[in-house]
């Protein structure tokens, strides 16, 4: 299958893995894709840098940085990116996905598993592993088992009313227009609104806008553009506020996440 537009990359493996647990990552540029494909291993994928996204049937899922997307075996799914980015996936095989999450869902990363991820990054994770590396390998594992489920970090609806106005905000993420003012655009009330959006999306339309403008900073502090520019092209009316929203969503300031990926590039 081609993607008109788009850098198609083939999975590794299509059959069988090479061991029970394989770790690889991959710096992927702008738009680039993986086609749409199905394997009986369980996959856990996280960005180091950039935003990958992944489609399930109608779904979308983002994976930012500070979480990672668990795939049970047998799910449909393709994976795209719109900027560059630097992932990597964690193969599991279905024999050890029983502790695992049944459904798809977001996995909170912790500093353990970053920590980890990051070491098997730049540590040349070469097919056969050795007794060492497996052994880290068994450990990350033990610590995806205990982690925290989030469902998916910016979820979907296919609700004709919400689907309209998430749309109408990913549009124009600055967008500051209150729930009454989304309400009346699809002339419904703002009561119904707060319970689909409730019920589809698991979080308030407030949440999902700062999780939005979230993931379109992300890209924007990699490309090494100025806090207060993009606090303006949010929608925020100053960098402080901007500021105070992003790390309270992601546990570190803008310049933080900024020197932490730059770090991360810089190895290799």
């Amino acid at each position: 299958m081609s993607l008109p537009g788009k850098q198609l990359h083939i999975p590794p493996y299509s059959t069988e893995l090479p061991a029970p647990v394989v770790f690889r990552t991959a710096c992927m540029p702008a738009d680039a894709a993986y086609p749409l494909h199905r394997h009986p291993w369980g996959e856990f994928v996280y960005s180091f840098s950039g935003i990958m996204e992944v489609k399930i049937g109608s779904r979308q899922y983002l994976v930012p940085s500070q979480y990672g997307l668990w795939l049970p075996p047998d799910v449909e799914h393709q994976g795209l990116n719109r900027y560059e980015t630097t992932h990597c996936s964690l193969y599991l095989d279905a024999a050890l996905c029983g502790q695992m999450p049944e459904t798809t869902c977001a996995l909170e990363v912790s500093t353990l598993v970053k920590a980890m991820l990051d070491h098997l990054r730049v540590t040349s994770t070469v097919l056969p592993y050795s007794e060492a590396q497996s052994r880290l390998l068994a450990v990350l594992v033990d610590q995806l088992y205990g982690a925290t489920t989030l469902g998916s970090y910016l979820p979907t609806s296919t609700d004709p009313l919400l689907r309209k106005v998430l749309g109408w905000l990913e549009s124009a993420p600055g967008c500051n227009a209150s729930l009454a003012e989304l309400a009346k655009r699809v002339h419904t009330t703002e009561r119904t609104l707060m319970r689909r959006a409730q019920r589809d999306l698991g979080i308030s339309l407030s949440e999902w806008r700062q999780r939005l403008r979230v993931v379109r900073a992300m890209p924007l502090l990699e490309a090494g553009e100025k806090v207060e520019n993009i606090a303006h092209d949010l929608g925020y009316a100053s960098a402080s506020a901007f500021i105070a929203m992003f790390r309270r969503l992601m546990g570190v300031t803008p310049d933080e996440y900024r020197r932490n990926v730059g770090d991360r590039t810089q190895i290799k």
